[in-house]
């Protein structure tokens, strides 16, 4: 199975947003989105590489596996 890597901010977003996230609003320099199936947002950051762990919890809280993360990163 492949490795989650570091992507920047706009590639996060488009990501998420392709899974079904809708954006919420801009507090800073963080985005926010929400999911139908997630309990709380989603952050994303605007940092020109994001830490695994990030995307990694962003998953978790909208409920996305490895393998739809990696089939929405071929599409952006």
């Amino acid at each position: 199975m492949s490795r989650i890597y570091s992507t920047d901010w706009k590639t996060q977003i488009k990501v998420f947003e392709l899974y079904g996230c809708t954006y919420k609003r801009n507090k800073g320099s963080h985005h926010i989105l929400v999911h139908p199936k997630a309990k709380r947002a989603v952050v994303i950051p605007e940092y020109d590489e994001i830490d695994v762990e990030i995307i990694k919890n962003n998953m978790r809280t909208v409920h996305m596996n490895r393998e739809e993360y990696f089939e929405l990163l071929k599409k952006v």
